[in-house]
């Protein structure tokens, strides 16, 4: 990625990939998206602001390896976040993620709440439980990836009850499973959506009533893969969370950008002076 040192970070024998942001200043650790990439939060992640973008691709996702599919889950990419804070940034840190990044963020300040400084959840795609509903799309994408390919199967798709209301009240998110069709390798894309739609961060409200530190959780509407309303609970379990609505990309796309980004602003801001 321009703009940003490629780095490697070893864990349990895994190579994993980790990109820092080019520059000075302390480091934000913000993660991506089931099936996504280190580009991702790298799209909205301000510049200059006084912090650099760290983001760790996590396991089967980016230039990282997958790894035994029988460690994937949250709570291993939460081990693998912990041990490239350790070595990239100086902590406490500020840290979040979009999406299972946002879990990966959730269940890390829970359990190892000495490496983070500040929290940011972005479109959170769990609260607590895993498996939710919001995620049975991607598991469905994911069932049909485990088989052999076909020549209908996204056509198939396309024709479901599940892509029929994606189709008319998140496009965005119907955009992103239909891409998935065309992810590489595609056993590892079907490992990643099948063990991760079936995984949440596993922490109780319990523990998010014992949040203590600044923590913004950000969310939209027209997103049935990322409830608004899982936003907005986890703001009020959370005592120190500040809930921002930012545009959708479906209707808005540069205002989701240009939003999301001055909300981080505001965030690292605020965080920079607690």
């Amino acid at each position: 990625m321009r703009g940003y040192q490629q780095h490697q970070v070893e864990r349990e024998g895994v190579d994993l990939t980790v990109y820092v942001q080019d520059g000075d200043g302390p480091i934000m650790f913000f993660q991506h998206g089931l099936c996504g990439s280190a580009g991702q939060p790298a799209d909205v992640f301000p510049q200059r602001v006084g912090h650099r973008h760290a983001v760790l691709e996590c396991r089967g996702h980016g230039g990282s390896a997958l790894g035994p599919v029988d460690d994937l889950s949250i709570a291993t990419f939460a081990d693998d976040l912990a041990a490239a804070i350790e070595t990239y940034a100086e902590a406490p840190c500020l840290i979040g993620g979009i999406s299972m990044g946002a879990a990966i963020a959730q269940r890390l300040v829970v359990l190892r709440p000495g490496l983070v400084k500040g929290l940011v959840l972005a479109r959170p795609a769990w609260v607590c439980e895993p498996g939710p509903e919001n995620m049975q799309p991607n598991l469905k994408v994911g069932t049909v990836l485990l088989n052999d390919e076909t020549p209908v199967e996204r056509d198939l798709f396309l024709a479901s009850k599940t892509a029929k209301r994606l189709a008319a009240e998140a496009p965005d998110n119907l955009t992103s499973l239909v891409g998935f069709f065309d992810r590489k390798p595609r056993r590892d894309t079907a490992e990643l959506l099948t063990r991760i739609s079936k995984d949440g961060p596993r922490v109780c409200q319990e523990d998010l009533r014992g949040i203590s530190i600044p923590t913004m959780v950000i969310g939209h509407g027209e997103d049935l893969v990322h409830p608004f309303s899982y936003a907005t609970e986890l703001a009020e379990l959370i005592p120190s969370a500040s809930l921002c609505s930012i545009p959708s990309k479906t209707t808005d796309r540069d205002g989701y950008t240009a939003q999301f980004r001055a909300a981080l602003t505001e965030f690292m801001r605020e965080a920079s002076h607690e």
